[in-house]
């Protein structure tokens, strides 16, 4: 199983809150995290929407009693997007803060940022974080994806006092935590790309010796290792293939037929 071929080189291209890669010959290339949520869907996201907008409904009741029936519909409707946009507007201050501060800049944080910052700065220091690569495009040209990983870096080691282990990293903000998607997305990003992008130029992915993910909360933060080997990156290829045949089955219905025009018997 493989991608669609790729021609080199690969470049992201921002727009908005977003991003999109795309290959020399302006072909749009699939991205790690698209592939994963197109091919494994996630089931608790029908329950967040739900949830979500049944305590919009209840923490804005006098609100929505004062509106007429379509607007009140309408900003029904908008709550879990409303709540999904701030999460991940949320997220990318954080993890744009986050990539000053491990170089060593000072930032300014925003008050609502605070325990975020905070809780980041925590975990450079309890690690000592080295790094080596920062919020860095990758891509694949075997598999035809790309992604942007967050971090690759030397943290004291847990187990052996005194000594470092080179860690590939996903930084983590959502409420909801660490799932076991993050390891699919940990080898898209770290096994099966062939190059990363410094300065627009590729350059082999340097060698980990372990990948995890860190939740990044107000209140704290957790370190998370992850198995992320070659049994993840063949189910990351199979849900490459899931999320193509998706995309496929939109054209598998045709045009409704007519009736055939009967003809006559002669008499």
């Amino acid at each position: 199983m493989s991608g669609q071929a790729l021609t080199p080189p690969v470049r992201r291209r921002n727009h908005g809150r977003g991003h999109s890669y795309y290959d020399a010959e302006g072909r749009k290339v699939p991205g790690v995290t698209t592939i994963i949520g197109s091919g494994s869907p996630k089931e608790a996201l029908i329950g967040w929407a739900a949830n979500t907008t049944a305590s919009y409904a209840v923490d804005h009741w006098d609100e929505l009693s004062e509106m007429k029936p379509s607007q009140r519909l309408k900003a029904l409707q908008g709550a879990r997007y409303a709540d999904r946009d701030a999460a991940a507007n949320r997220g990318t201050a954080v993890h744009t803060l986050a990539e000053r501060l491990v170089h060593g800049e000072e930032v300014q944080v925003p008050e609502e940022l605070a325990g975020h910052v905070e809780s980041y700065v925590r975990f450079l220091d309890e690690w000592d974080v080295q790094p080596v690569a920062v919020e860095f495009v990758v891509v694949s040209y075997a598999f035809g994806w790309a992604g942007t990983g967050d971090l690759i870096a030397s943290l004291l080691d847990p187990e052996r006092p005194g000594e470092r282990v080179t860690w590939g990293l996903d930084i983590k903000t959502s409420r909801s935590g660490i799932f076991g998607e993050v390891a699919w997305q940990c080898a898209g990003y770290f096994l099966g790309a062939d190059a990363m992008l410094v300065d627009d130029a590729e350059q082999p992915i340097p060698a980990c010796d372990r990948y995890g993910a860190v939740h990044v909360r107000a209140d704290g933060y957790d370190l998370f290792p992850l198995d992320v080997g070659p049994q993840q990156l063949r189910e990351l290829r199979y849900i490459r293939e899931v999320a193509a045949a998706v995309e496929n089955a939109k054209e598998y219905v045709g045009e409704p037929l007519r009736p055939p025009v009967r003809q006559e018997a002669n008499k």
